[in-house]
C-alpha cells in the first residue's frame, strides 16, 4: 500500500477546485491534487474493508461462530446440486422421539435384572392354559437417574464395646473390600475428568463439594492427582511411542501461560508459551497428545517423531501454513489445511460476495466428495481414485480461476480477496496433497477439536502454575481425549490404569485404550 503524497487544502481552496472541475479549466497542479485524492480514497476503502473483516473476526472470537457451512455463510445464495447418493436424506421427517437418549445409550449405567414375580420360561400360560411361555430377548426397560456429589463419601461407624472390669475395647471389623486408602482410584479418575476433561477448576470443585457436605480442598485434589500420575506415567510415554508410528499426524498449538516460565522471561531468549496438540492416526487407532511449554507445535512433533521406528516411511503431516507448525529436521509428506484457506474467503464474503460464492461453492463439492468416501468406507487407495476422478477437475478449475484473477488484474493483490487468493496459490501443492497421496486428509479439523480441551482449561483456570502442573495437565488431557477419539470410557480407563499400575509399568503397550480390557481379566 503506497502512501499518497500529502496535500493540505482549505475549504475555500477545495470549493475553488470543484468550480474549476465543473468549468473544465484544470491546471497541472489541479490534476496532481485529484490524483492524490483518488489514491487516498482507494487506500481508505481498502482499510475500511480490512477493518470490517477484522471486526468480524473479533466478534467470532468473542461470541463464537455457530457454523461456517456454505449455505449459512452465503445466506442461501449458493444452491449447489445434491448428489444422487445423498438426495432425499434431508427431506425425511424426523422420527418420533428424535434427540432423546434410549436406554441403550447409557452404557455406563448399572443394570439390574428383574425376574417375573410368579412366572418363568416354560411355565404354562395362565391366560389360555394351552401353551408354554418363552422369554423375549428384549426386556422392557425402565431408566431411573439419581444424583449425588461428584465425589461421594461413606462414613463407616464401627461399634465399639468395652469391658467395665478389665477395660478391654472390642471394635467391629471394617467391611470387606473398602480398601486401606481414604481416596480410592475412582476418586482420582473423577477429579482428573472434571479438571482436565470438563475444565472445572480445583477451587470451583472445592466449593461444590463443601456445599454438598463432602469437603474436598483444592490442595487435596492436587495431591490425589500427583499420586495418580506417579502410578500411571509410563502410559503417557507409551502413547507418545505409539503416536510416532502413525500414518497421519496432525498438529497445531494455542497460547497457554505458565507462571513459572513467566518469571523466567527476563533471562529467557524465548518469551512465548504454548500448548501444542498432536493427533496421530493409524487405521482405526487415534492418539491425542498435549505438550505445554516454550516449544512450538513443530518442535514438539519433532520430539515425538524421534521415537519412530527406523524403516517406516515418512508420515503425512497435516497442519496450517504457519512455519512454526513444521520442521526441516524430520521427514514428512506435508499437507496444509484446506479449511484454513477456505476460512479466508468466509471472512471476506461480505466485501466480495460474488467471488467468494464461487470459491465456497466449489470447495463444498470437494467436501461432499470426501464425505461420500467416508460413507462408503473406501480404502485410502479407493478414496484417492475417487478424488482424482471427481475432485481434481474442481480443484484444477479453481486453480485456473485464481490465476486468471491475478494475471488479468481482476482483483487488487493487496485487497482481502487478493490476499486470500494468493494464500491458496502459494500453498496449492500442500493444499491438494489429498489428490496425490493415499490417506492424505483435507483439513486439520481433528486437531482443532482436540485443542479445545486446552482452550477450555485456559478459559476456566487461566494458566498453569508450574511446569510440573503443565505436565500433569498434558498427561490427563492426552489420555482423556484419546479415549474420546477411540470411544472408550475415560473414567473406567483411568481407574483400571491405577488399579493395575504394577502390571502397566511392565508392559504399557497392553494398556492402550483399545486393548486394556483384554489385559484386565489376566490381572485379576
Amino acid at each position: 500500500m503506497t502512501k499518497p503524497k500529502r496535500i493540505d487544502l482549505s475549504q475555500k481552496e477545495l470549493d475553488a477546485l470543484i468550480q474549476r472541475v465543473e468549468g473544465g479549466t484544470l491546471s497541472d497542479k489541479d490534476r496532481e491534487i485529484i490524483k492524490a485524492m483518488a489514491e487516498t480514497i482507494s487506500i481508505l476503502s481498502q482499510a475500511v474493508d480490512e477493518k470490517s473483516t477484522s471486526i468480524r473476526r473479533l466478534l467470532k472470537i468473542i461470541f463464537g461462530s455457530s457454523t461456517e457451512k456454505t449455505e449459512k455463510v452465503l445466506n442461501g445464495q449458493a444452491k449447489e446440486s445434491v448428489s444422487p447418493e445423498k438426495s432425499g436424506k434431508e427431506d425425511k421427517p424426523k422420527p418420533k422421539g428424535h434427540g432423546r437418549n434410549g436406554a441403550e445409550s447409557y452404557k455406563g449405567a448399572d443394570k439390574v435384572e428383574i425376574k417375573h414375580d410368579t412366572l418363568k420360561p416354560k411355565d404354562q400360560c395362565p391366560e389360555c392354559l394351552k401353551w408354554k411361555l418363552y422369554e423375549i430377548k428384549t426386556p422392557k426397560t425402565l431408566l431411573r437417574i439419581t444424583g449425588h456429589s461428584p465425589l461421594h463419601a461413606t462414613v463407616f461407624e464401627m461399634q465399639r464395646l468395652r469391658c467395665n472390669l478389665c477395660g478391654e475395647i472390642f471394635t467391629a471389623n471394617a467391611p470387606a473390600g473398602i480398601g486401606e486408602e481414604k481416596y480410592d482410584a475412582e476418586s482420582g479418575s473423577m477429579i482428573a475428568l472434571l479438571k482436565y476433561g470438563s475444565g472445572l477448576p480445583f477451587n470451583r470443585l472445592e466449593q461444590l463439594q463443601a456445599s454438598l457436605g463432602v469437603p474436598l480442598p483444592s490442595s487435596t485434589q492436587w495431591d490425589i492427582l500427583k499420586s495418580v500420575v506417579e502410578k500411571i506415567h509410563p502410559i503417557f510415554t507409551e502413547h507418545q511411542f505409539q503416536a510416532a508410528q502413525g500414518d497421519v499426524v496432525y498438529n497445531d498449538d494455542t497460547v497457554m501461560k505458565t507462571l513459572q516460565l513467566m518469571k523466567e522471561n527476563k533471562d529467557s531468549p524465548r518469551k512465548g508459551m504454548f500448548s501444542s496438540g498432536i493427533v496421530s492416526t493409524r487405521g482405526d487407532q487415534k492418539i491425542a497428545l498435549f505438550f505445554t511449554g516454550r516449544k512450538h507445535a513443530g518442535e514438539n512433533l519433532k520430539d515425538v517423531l524421534e521415537k519412530r521406528k527406523p524403516g517406516i516411511g515418512p508420515p503425512i503431516q497435516m497442519c496450517d501454513a504457519l512455519s512454526r507448525n513444521t520442521s526441516d529436521e524430520f521427514n514428512k509428506l506435508l499437507a496444509n489445511c484446506l479449511t484454513h484457506g477456505r476460512r479466508n474467503f468466509v471472512d471476506i464474503v461480505w466485501n466480495f460476495p460474488e467471488e467468494c460464492t464461487h470459491v465456497l461453492g466449489e470447495l463444498e463439492k470437494v467436501y461432499k466428495n470426501d464425505a461420500l468416501t467416508k460413507e462408503r468406507n473406501l480404502t485410502p487407495d479407493e478414496r484417492l481414485v475417487y478424488h482424482q476422478q471427481n475432485s481434481k477437475p474442481i480443484m484444477d478449475g479453481l486453480s485456473e480461476w485464481f490465476s486468471s484473477m491475478i494475471k488479468d488484474k481482476k482483483v487488487e493483490p493487496n485487497s482481502g480477496l487478493g490476499k486470500s487468493i494468493n494464500y491458496m496459490r502459494k500453498h496449492w501443492n500442500e493444499l491438494t496433497l489429498f489428490l496425490r497421496v493415499p490417506g492424505a486428509p483435507l483439513d486439520n479439523n481433528i486437531c482443532e477439536r482436540a485443542l479445545k480441551k486446552a482452550i477450555l482449561h485456559r478459559k476456566n483456570s487461566l494458566f498453569y502454575k508450574t511446569e510440573r502442573g503443565a505436565y500433569v495437565g498434558d498427561l490427563f488431557m492426552s489420555l482423556i481425549h484419546t479415549c474420546s477419539l477411540c470411544q472408550v470410557n475415560p473414567f473406567d480407563y483411568l481407574t483400571q490404569l491405577q488399579k493395575h499400575s504394577s502390571l502397566l509399568s511392565l508392559n504399557p503397550s497392553q494398556w492402550m485404550p483399545w486393548n486394556y480390557k483384554e489385559a484386565v481379566p489376566s490381572a485379576k
